[in-house]
């Protein structure tokens, strides 16, 4: 067992009167960051970590000042290291439920008691079934390009049209290189989108994709179902991104339009005592955007204890003082 792992709690099942201040869903940026300013706070915080973010497949992240190309996983384990250094808990696992009385019940039985709740949960990137793409994803395979345009700037690129997002995407990846292919594959583009395509110098190829070619470990080309082959050595592509927001759903929390939670600047959902932050709220948002959410929903979460800290004490106040007249 790694250094990391031995900052997990073995047993995460509390004493009969023990009750936390902020139970923490989710153990990446967000997450991480704003348990480091409740710890800081001394509040009484635990994070509960199902150990799968979103992400694991890179090598690398980018645009994070003073962190920019560290792994994404030692980043964590910086983050794991330092909030328990404010006395956070850290529990590996996955909540099976939350009752609105904040009882959070892990899969196999312990539950935790909290005065307020923050999911961080994330979201997961749904791929295309186009093979090759599951292997080579996070690597040569990639779909932000502020997080990995610079890393292959230059290089014969494509973008794949497997999501409408997919024709925004090329648009601005042509920043980096000359030579970007658009292939449609199953989209329909409209007049407009050929011409701001072609306007901005990136050349649309026909046909359906049929798989990607991956030799020495490494992209090589991309196949089309008519036997052609496209060098290129990276692919960017649009996934279609699916939010873990089953625990904010079943409690209640308003949605969007677009099916994606509504909170406001700090995080705070519809429902009272419960935040949300990072990408199970805001699909956009790169690793420093979510540790950014995480403090501020933080911030917030210790001002609405102090809240109701200060309505209790000066409750006992008057009690005291009427008991003494």
């Amino acid at each position: 067992m790694n250094k990391a792992m031995n900052r997990y709690d073995a047993d995460a099942r509390p004493a009969a009167d023990e009750r936390h201040d902020v139970v923490v869903v989710g153990a990446g940026a967000a997450g991480l960051n704003a348990a480091l300013l409740l710890g800081r706070a001394r509040r009484k915080v635990v994070v509960i970590d199902a150990g799968q973010p979103r992400n694991a497949p890179a090598a690398h992240m980018h645009g994070f000042l003073s962190r920019d190309g560290l792994p994404p996983a030692t980043l964590l384990e910086l983050g794991r290291a330092e909030i328990t250094r404010y006395g956070v808990r850290l529990v590996r696992g996955r909540v099976e439920d939350i009752d609105h009385g904040f009882s959070v019940r892990l899969e196999g039985g312990p539950v935790l008691e909290a005065r307020r709740v923050l999911v961080a949960t994330g979201l997961r990137d749904e791929l295309p079934d186009i093979p090759g793409v599951r292997e080579r994803w996070g690597k040569d395979v990639l779909h932000c390009p502020y997080c990995h345009g610079y890393e292959v700037g230059d290089q014969p690129l494509a973008v794949l049209g497997t999501h409408p997002g997919a024709v925004h995407q090329a648009l601005l990846l042509r920043q980096w290189s000359d030579d970007v292919l658009f292939l449609p594959h199953t989209l329909d583009l409209t007049a407009e989108d050929r011409e701001r395509l072609e306007g901005r110098g990136l050349r649309i190829v026909e046909g359906k994709i049929d798989h990607l070619v991956v030799e020495g470990g490494r992209l090589r080309g991309i196949e089309l179902a008519d036997g052609r082959v496209l060098p290129r050595t990276a692919a960017f592509l649009f996934p279609r991104t699916v939010a873990h927001d089953e625990l904010l759903t079943r409690l209640g929390c308003v949605k969007d339009d677009t099916g994606w939670i509504t909170t406001d600047r700090t995080g705070r959902t519809s429902v009272a005592g419960v935040w949300a932050a990072g990408n199970v709220i805001d699909p956009r948002a790169q690793v420093v955007t979510a540790a950014g959410m995480g403090s501020a929903a933080a911030f917030a979460i210790n001002a609405d204890l102090v809240d109701e800290d200060v309505r209790h004490a000066v409750e006992q106040y008057r009690a005291s003082a009427a008991a003494s007249r």
